[in-house]
């Protein structure tokens, strides 16, 4: 690959890791729980960062903020952390565009180089900040993935069961695109200051 390509192909799958940070933040699936009596679901309970939705198995949705519900400490502090991302991937990707050899922001090729490098490391600290969340959110759900079931009360019989939201795999793949575009920037910076 060409030199010059590979800190523009990172910046470009920087830019996709921005968008999938965006759609990750603001999608209402981080989880989803499902309650069933007798292989039927009676409801799914989805949360997002931002809001948790109740869906009736006639697909109605009711949604509510979390104004109005407590917001659980793990979604809080993910809600945090992708917001922190999304701040530094915007700024890696102003200094990625100002440290590009087609703009003139920057006369000094040295300085222009090291925003280059700024910008490479912001979006691998952005991609760890995608990454915690995530990573987080996953276990958790992990933790309570089989089915359990209320012994008393009126949902006795009643199986709940956590999954995995369609934000979490966006969140992946985001991870996945800031670690690419943040290594491909860095290695060509090292590639270029190797060969000087």
């Amino acid at each position: 690959m060409v030199a010059c390509e590979r800190p523009l192909l990172g910046l470009a799958l920087a830019c996709i890791g921005l968008l999938g940070s965006i759609i990750s933040c603001a999608l209402p699936t981080w989880r989803i729980t499902r309650a069933f009596k007798d292989h039927e679901v009676l409801i799914s309970i989805v949360e997002g960062l931002w809001k948790r939705c109740a869906i009736s198995p006639t697909s109605e949705m009711q949604c509510m903020g979390y104004e109005y519900i407590p917001l659980p400490e793990d979604m809080k502090a993910a809600r945090a952390l992708i917001i922190i991302a999304i701040i530094i991937e915007v700024l890696g990707i102003l200094l990625g565009v100002a440290g590009r050899n087609f703009m003139n922001f920057v006369p000094d090729e040295r300085q222009r180089s090291k925003m280059a490098l700024t910008s490479g490391i912001a979006f691998l600290i952005a991609g760890f900040f995608v990454l915690i969340p995530v990573s987080w959110t996953t276990n958790t759900i992990n933790d309570h993935f089989h089915p359990t079931q209320s012994p008393y009360g009126p949902d006795h019989g009643v199986l709940k069961k956590m999954e995995l939201g369609a934000a979490l795999y966006i969140g992946w793949f985001t991870t996945v695109l800031l670690f690419l575009g943040g290594g491909l920037i860095c290695s060509s910076f090292f590639r270029r200051n190797g060969t000087e």
